[in-house]
Protein backbone atom coordinates (compact mmCIF):
# COMPACT_ATOMS: atom_id res chain seq x y z
CA UNK A 1 0.00 0.00 0.00
CA UNK A 2 1.59 3.35 -1.01
CA UNK A 3 2.38 5.74 1.89
CA UNK A 4 1.76 9.53 1.06
CA UNK A 5 4.11 12.07 2.72
CA UNK A 6 2.59 15.20 3.47
CA UNK A 7 3.89 18.67 5.39
CA UNK A 8 2.25 21.72 6.30
CA UNK A 9 2.85 23.61 9.01
CA UNK A 10 6.65 22.93 9.80
CA UNK A 11 5.76 19.22 10.05
CA UNK A 12 6.26 16.42 8.12
CA UNK A 13 3.10 13.93 8.58
CA UNK A 14 3.00 9.95 6.84
CA UNK A 15 0.05 8.83 6.56
CA UNK A 16 -1.35 5.84 4.78
CA UNK A 17 -3.63 6.04 2.20
CA UNK A 18 -7.72 5.63 3.10
CA UNK A 19 -8.10 1.91 2.44
CA UNK A 20 -12.23 2.11 2.44
CA UNK A 21 -11.93 5.31 -0.46
CA UNK A 22 -8.30 5.07 -2.24
CA UNK A 23 -6.04 2.51 -2.15
CA UNK A 24 -3.11 3.08 -4.77
CA UNK A 25 -1.82 6.30 -6.54
CA UNK A 26 -4.13 5.08 -9.89
CA UNK A 27 -6.99 5.71 -7.90
CA UNK A 28 -7.61 9.27 -9.18
CA UNK A 29 -6.63 8.06 -12.72
CA UNK A 30 -8.74 7.31 -15.69
CA UNK A 31 -11.91 8.28 -15.05
CA UNK A 32 -12.92 11.83 -16.00
CA UNK A 33 -16.05 13.25 -16.01
CA UNK A 34 -16.16 15.94 -18.87
CA UNK A 35 -20.02 17.21 -18.48
CA UNK A 36 -21.26 19.23 -16.10
CA UNK A 37 -23.18 22.69 -15.01
CA UNK A 38 -26.97 23.05 -14.58
CA UNK A 39 -28.01 20.27 -16.53
CA UNK A 40 -26.11 21.31 -19.66
CA UNK A 41 -23.55 19.46 -21.23
CA UNK A 42 -20.59 22.25 -21.42
CA UNK A 43 -17.13 20.40 -22.02
CA UNK A 44 -15.73 21.39 -18.54
CA UNK A 45 -11.63 22.51 -18.69
CA UNK A 46 -8.68 21.04 -17.88
CA UNK A 47 -7.94 23.30 -15.34
CA UNK A 48 -4.40 25.03 -17.48
CA UNK A 49 -3.58 27.76 -19.42
CA UNK A 50 -0.76 25.98 -20.94
CA UNK A 51 1.79 28.01 -18.91
CA UNK A 52 1.60 26.51 -15.68
CA UNK A 53 -1.41 28.42 -14.23
CA UNK A 54 -4.36 27.06 -12.85
CA UNK A 55 -7.89 28.57 -13.92
CA UNK A 56 -9.14 30.65 -10.66
CA UNK A 57 -11.15 27.45 -9.85
CA UNK A 58 -9.76 24.59 -11.94
CA UNK A 59 -9.64 22.45 -8.51
CA UNK A 60 -13.41 23.73 -7.68
CA UNK A 61 -16.12 21.03 -7.89
CA UNK A 62 -18.12 21.00 -10.94
CA UNK A 63 -21.71 19.58 -10.76
CA UNK A 64 -23.70 17.78 -13.73
CA UNK A 65 -27.71 17.98 -12.68
CA UNK A 66 -28.72 17.28 -15.95
CA UNK A 67 -30.38 14.22 -14.34
CA UNK A 68 -31.69 15.98 -11.41
CA UNK A 69 -35.37 16.41 -10.81
CA UNK A 70 -37.39 19.04 -12.46
CA UNK A 71 -40.03 21.73 -11.67
CA UNK A 72 -40.88 24.47 -8.98
CA UNK A 73 -42.17 21.72 -6.61
CA UNK A 74 -38.89 20.04 -6.63
CA UNK A 75 -36.77 20.44 -3.46
CA UNK A 76 -33.74 18.70 -1.73
CA UNK A 77 -33.54 15.81 0.76
CA UNK A 78 -33.68 15.77 4.28
CA UNK A 79 -31.35 13.44 5.40
CA UNK A 80 -32.87 10.44 7.59
CA UNK A 81 -30.06 10.20 10.05
CA UNK A 82 -30.53 13.64 11.97
CA UNK A 83 -26.85 14.07 12.35
CA UNK A 84 -25.67 13.79 9.01
CA UNK A 85 -24.90 16.83 6.89
CA UNK A 86 -23.03 17.47 3.47
CA UNK A 87 -19.93 19.02 3.63
CA UNK A 88 -19.99 22.99 3.84
CA UNK A 89 -16.14 22.94 3.10
CA UNK A 90 -13.41 21.23 1.09
CA UNK A 91 -9.72 20.90 -0.15
CA UNK A 92 -8.19 20.57 -3.61
CA UNK A 93 -5.81 22.13 -6.24
CA UNK A 94 -5.64 25.97 -6.45
CA UNK A 95 -2.25 26.96 -6.66
CA UNK A 96 0.85 26.07 -8.93
CA UNK A 97 4.08 26.75 -7.00
CA UNK A 98 4.25 30.11 -8.81
CA UNK A 99 0.81 30.92 -8.32
CA UNK A 100 1.36 30.50 -4.12
CA UNK A 101 4.09 32.62 -4.11
CA UNK A 102 2.29 35.20 -5.76
CA UNK A 103 -0.55 35.05 -3.46
CA UNK A 104 1.33 34.27 -0.15
CA UNK A 105 3.55 37.55 -1.44
CA UNK A 106 0.84 39.74 -1.79
CA UNK A 107 -0.12 39.16 2.08
CA UNK A 108 3.20 39.82 3.28
CA UNK A 109 3.79 42.63 1.70
CA UNK A 110 0.66 44.72 3.30
CA UNK A 111 2.08 43.38 7.15
CA UNK A 112 -1.11 43.20 8.27
CA UNK A 113 -0.88 39.61 9.51
CA UNK A 114 2.07 40.63 11.72
CA UNK A 115 5.70 40.19 11.91
CA UNK A 116 5.53 37.12 13.55
CA UNK A 117 3.06 35.33 12.01
CA UNK A 118 4.45 36.35 8.36
CA UNK A 119 8.42 35.29 9.01
CA UNK A 120 6.44 31.56 10.29
CA UNK A 121 4.76 31.34 7.54
CA UNK A 122 8.18 32.41 5.05
CA UNK A 123 10.01 29.32 7.77
CA UNK A 124 7.03 27.02 6.62
CA UNK A 125 6.77 28.29 2.39
CA UNK A 126 10.31 29.65 1.27
CA UNK A 127 13.22 28.56 3.80
CA UNK A 128 12.40 24.50 3.53
CA UNK A 129 11.01 23.99 7.03
CA UNK A 130 9.03 22.03 5.47
CA UNK A 131 9.12 23.50 1.94
CA UNK A 132 11.66 25.52 -0.63
CA UNK A 133 10.80 28.24 -2.41
CA UNK A 134 7.09 27.27 -2.46
CA UNK A 135 8.25 23.75 -4.39
CA UNK A 136 9.06 25.48 -7.06
CA UNK A 137 11.34 22.21 -8.15
CA UNK A 138 8.42 20.37 -8.59
CA UNK A 139 6.50 22.82 -10.40
CA UNK A 140 5.15 20.34 -12.48
CA UNK A 141 4.60 17.14 -10.15
CA UNK A 142 1.96 18.24 -8.24
CA UNK A 143 -0.46 21.46 -6.68
CA UNK A 144 -0.81 23.46 -3.68
CA UNK A 145 -3.92 22.51 -2.22
CA UNK A 146 -6.99 24.74 -0.32
CA UNK A 147 -10.16 25.05 1.04
CA UNK A 148 -13.40 26.07 -0.67
CA UNK A 149 -16.76 26.64 0.00
CA UNK A 150 -19.56 24.98 -1.56
CA UNK A 151 -22.19 25.81 -3.18
CA UNK A 152 -24.62 27.45 -1.40
CA UNK A 153 -23.38 27.27 2.11
CA UNK A 154 -21.31 30.81 1.74
CA UNK A 155 -22.00 31.87 5.59
CA UNK A 156 -22.75 29.00 7.17
CA UNK A 157 -20.31 28.84 10.09
CA UNK A 158 -19.91 25.57 8.82
CA UNK A 159 -18.04 26.26 6.04
CA UNK A 160 -15.67 28.17 8.47
CA UNK A 161 -14.37 24.41 9.95
CA UNK A 162 -11.73 24.02 7.04
CA UNK A 163 -8.83 25.57 8.97
CA UNK A 164 -5.80 23.40 7.25
CA UNK A 165 -2.98 25.40 5.95
CA UNK A 166 -2.11 24.91 2.57
CA UNK A 167 -0.65 21.80 1.74
CA UNK A 168 1.36 20.27 -1.33
CA UNK A 169 -0.11 17.09 -2.81
CA UNK A 170 1.58 15.24 -5.70
CA UNK A 171 -0.12 14.64 -8.77
CA UNK A 172 -1.35 10.90 -9.08
CA UNK A 173 -1.22 10.74 -5.00
CA UNK A 174 -4.16 10.50 -3.03
CA UNK A 175 -5.30 13.67 -0.39
CA UNK A 176 -4.20 13.21 2.79
CA UNK A 177 -5.91 10.56 4.89
CA UNK A 178 -6.06 13.06 8.25
CA UNK A 179 -7.98 15.85 6.42
CA UNK A 180 -11.31 14.18 5.81
CA UNK A 181 -12.79 17.23 3.73
CA UNK A 182 -10.23 16.75 1.42
CA UNK A 183 -11.10 15.57 -2.57
CA UNK A 184 -11.79 11.89 -2.96
CA UNK A 185 -14.79 9.94 -4.81
CA UNK A 186 -16.45 9.91 -1.53
CA UNK A 187 -16.16 13.38 -0.78
CA UNK A 188 -17.57 14.13 -3.91
CA UNK A 189 -21.18 12.17 -3.41
CA UNK A 190 -21.25 13.96 -0.78
CA UNK A 191 -21.15 17.03 -1.76
CA UNK A 192 -23.29 16.01 -4.74
CA UNK A 193 -25.81 14.56 -2.15
CA UNK A 194 -26.52 18.09 -1.57
CA UNK A 195 -27.27 18.97 -4.99
CA UNK A 196 -30.47 16.54 -5.62
CA UNK A 197 -33.49 17.80 -6.46
CA UNK A 198 -36.41 15.36 -6.49
CA UNK A 199 -40.12 15.79 -7.59
CA UNK A 200 -42.94 16.80 -4.73
CA UNK A 201 -45.07 14.09 -3.32
CA UNK A 202 -48.79 14.86 -3.81
CA UNK A 203 -50.96 11.26 -3.51
CA UNK A 204 -54.15 10.69 -5.48
CA UNK A 205 -56.77 10.18 -3.16
CA UNK A 206 -60.11 8.91 -3.44
CA UNK A 207 -62.58 9.96 -2.64
CA UNK A 208 -61.10 13.09 -4.35
CA UNK A 209 -61.73 16.68 -2.82
CA UNK A 210 -63.77 15.38 0.35
CA UNK A 211 -64.35 12.38 1.83
CA UNK A 212 -66.49 11.14 4.88
CA UNK A 213 -66.35 10.73 8.60
CA UNK A 214 -65.34 6.92 9.26
CA UNK A 215 -64.88 6.02 5.01
CA UNK A 216 -62.00 4.76 3.88
CA UNK A 217 -59.73 6.75 2.14
CA UNK A 218 -57.60 5.16 -0.57
CA UNK A 219 -54.03 7.00 -1.45
CA UNK A 220 -51.41 5.70 -3.92
CA UNK A 221 -49.17 6.86 -6.44
CA UNK A 222 -47.60 6.06 -9.92
CA UNK A 223 -44.40 5.72 -9.58
CA UNK A 224 -43.11 6.60 -12.88
CA UNK A 225 -43.46 9.63 -11.84
CA UNK A 226 -40.84 9.14 -9.33
CA UNK A 227 -37.57 8.30 -11.34
CA UNK A 228 -34.34 7.69 -9.53
CA UNK A 229 -32.20 11.06 -9.61
CA UNK A 230 -28.83 11.94 -9.67
CA UNK A 231 -25.82 13.84 -10.16
CA UNK A 232 -22.26 13.36 -11.04
CA UNK A 233 -19.23 16.14 -9.14
CA UNK A 234 -15.93 16.06 -10.13
CA UNK A 235 -12.98 17.95 -10.00
CA UNK A 236 -11.66 17.65 -13.72
CA UNK A 237 -8.23 18.84 -12.82
CA UNK A 238 -7.75 15.45 -10.97
CA UNK A 239 -10.09 13.59 -13.24
CA UNK A 240 -12.08 12.46 -10.40
CA UNK A 241 -16.16 11.77 -9.96
CA UNK A 242 -18.82 10.45 -7.94
CA UNK A 243 -22.71 10.27 -9.02
CA UNK A 244 -24.77 9.99 -5.70
CA UNK A 245 -28.49 8.35 -7.40
CA UNK A 246 -31.58 8.59 -5.49
CA UNK A 247 -34.49 5.96 -6.59
CA UNK A 248 -38.09 6.30 -4.20
CA UNK A 249 -38.63 3.32 -1.67
CA UNK A 250 -41.88 4.17 0.23
CA UNK A 251 -44.21 6.69 1.44
CA UNK A 252 -45.27 7.80 4.52
CA UNK A 253 -49.06 9.20 5.07
CA UNK A 254 -49.63 11.68 8.03
CA UNK A 255 -53.41 12.35 8.56
CA UNK A 256 -52.75 15.82 9.89
CA UNK A 257 -54.82 15.11 13.06
CA UNK A 258 -54.68 12.58 15.58
CA UNK A 259 -58.46 11.06 15.06
CA UNK A 260 -57.32 9.54 12.01
CA UNK A 261 -56.54 5.58 11.06
CA UNK A 262 -53.72 4.43 8.56
CA UNK A 263 -53.56 1.71 6.63
CA UNK A 264 -51.11 -0.03 6.76
CA UNK A 265 -50.90 0.74 10.60
CA UNK A 266 -47.58 2.55 10.53
CA UNK A 267 -48.44 4.57 7.71
CA UNK A 268 -45.65 3.85 5.52
CA UNK A 269 -47.10 2.45 1.91
CA UNK A 270 -43.81 0.20 0.26
CA UNK A 271 -43.46 0.26 -3.42
CA UNK A 272 -45.21 -2.55 -5.19
CA UNK A 273 -43.88 -2.87 -8.42
CA UNK A 274 -44.89 0.22 -10.64
CA UNK A 275 -46.91 1.51 -7.94
CA UNK A 276 -47.22 2.55 -4.08
CA UNK A 277 -50.38 1.42 -3.07
CA UNK A 278 -53.08 0.76 -5.37
CA UNK A 279 -55.53 3.09 -7.19
CA UNK A 280 -59.81 2.55 -6.16
CA UNK A 281 -62.67 1.13 -8.41
CA UNK A 282 -65.26 1.10 -8.26
CA UNK A 283 -67.32 -1.28 -5.84
CA UNK A 284 -63.60 -1.12 -3.69
CA UNK A 285 -65.40 1.77 -1.32
CA UNK A 286 -66.02 -1.36 1.77
CA UNK A 287 -62.43 -2.14 1.29
CA UNK A 288 -59.34 -1.78 3.20
CA UNK A 289 -56.93 -0.02 1.45
CA UNK A 290 -53.62 -1.16 0.84
CA UNK A 291 -52.34 2.58 1.40
CA UNK A 292 -54.54 5.16 2.83
CA UNK A 293 -56.36 5.95 5.47
CA UNK A 294 -59.90 6.92 7.73
CA UNK A 295 -60.59 10.24 9.14
CA UNK A 296 -62.50 9.32 12.52
CA UNK A 297 -64.09 13.00 12.79
CA UNK A 298 -65.39 16.07 10.55
CA UNK A 299 -62.58 18.76 9.75
CA UNK A 300 -65.72 20.99 10.33
CA UNK A 301 -65.63 24.45 8.14
CA UNK A 302 -62.21 23.34 7.76
CA UNK A 303 -59.80 21.02 6.62
CA UNK A 304 -56.61 18.44 7.57
CA UNK A 305 -53.53 19.20 6.14
CA UNK A 306 -52.39 15.37 4.94
CA UNK A 307 -48.86 15.40 4.28
CA UNK A 308 -47.18 12.64 2.34
CA UNK A 309 -43.19 11.69 2.27
CA UNK A 310 -41.12 9.82 0.05
CA UNK A 311 -38.31 8.01 1.87
CA UNK A 312 -35.58 7.88 -1.31
CA UNK A 313 -32.65 5.68 -0.74
CA UNK A 314 -29.48 7.40 -1.55
CA UNK A 315 -26.36 5.33 -2.88
CA UNK A 316 -23.45 5.76 -4.99
CA UNK A 317 -20.53 4.96 -7.64
CA UNK A 318 -17.24 6.72 -8.33
CA UNK A 319 -13.52 6.63 -9.22
CA UNK A 320 -12.12 2.93 -8.17
CA UNK A 321 -15.85 2.43 -6.76
CA UNK A 322 -17.81 0.85 -9.31
CA UNK A 323 -20.13 -1.03 -6.88
CA UNK A 324 -22.88 1.14 -5.34
CA UNK A 325 -21.92 2.53 -1.35
CA UNK A 326 -25.12 3.37 0.47
CA UNK A 327 -25.30 7.25 1.81
CA UNK A 328 -28.36 8.13 4.45
CA UNK A 329 -31.80 7.25 2.81
CA UNK A 330 -33.80 11.13 2.28
CA UNK A 331 -36.68 12.43 2.93
CA UNK A 332 -39.00 14.96 0.43
CA UNK A 333 -43.07 15.88 1.28
CA UNK A 334 -45.66 18.13 0.29
CA UNK A 335 -48.83 18.72 2.28
CA UNK A 336 -52.55 18.91 0.72
CA UNK A 337 -55.59 19.88 2.25
CA UNK A 338 -57.81 16.94 2.78
CA UNK A 339 -61.91 18.10 3.84
CA UNK A 340 -63.53 15.62 6.05
CA UNK A 341 -67.76 15.83 6.38
CA UNK A 342 -70.01 14.19 8.23
CA UNK A 343 -71.84 11.36 6.77
CA UNK A 344 -75.50 13.12 6.58
CA UNK A 345 -78.52 10.72 7.33
CA UNK A 346 -82.42 11.33 6.58
CA UNK A 347 -84.95 10.30 9.61
CA UNK A 348 -87.98 9.45 7.67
Amino acid sequence: MPVLKRQRSGAVAVTACAAVILCSSQAFAGYGHGDSTNGSHARASGGSDGKGNLFAAAGAVVFDRSRNGLGDSSGPVTPSSGNWTSPACYYAPKYTPAQMRKYKESIWAVESTGYQWDAKQRDTYVNGHPYKDFNKAKADKGYWWDSYVAEGREGDPAASTCTEDTFWVDKGASPPADIPEAITPEMLARLAYAEMRVPSTRVDLAPAGATKVNLPTWAWLDTAEFEPVSVTASVPLLNVTATTTAEPVSLRIEPGTADAQTYPGSGVCEITGDHIGEAYARGKAKETPPCGLRYLRSSGDGSYRLQATLTWRIHWTGTGIPAPRSLPDGRFGADQEVVVQEIQSVNR
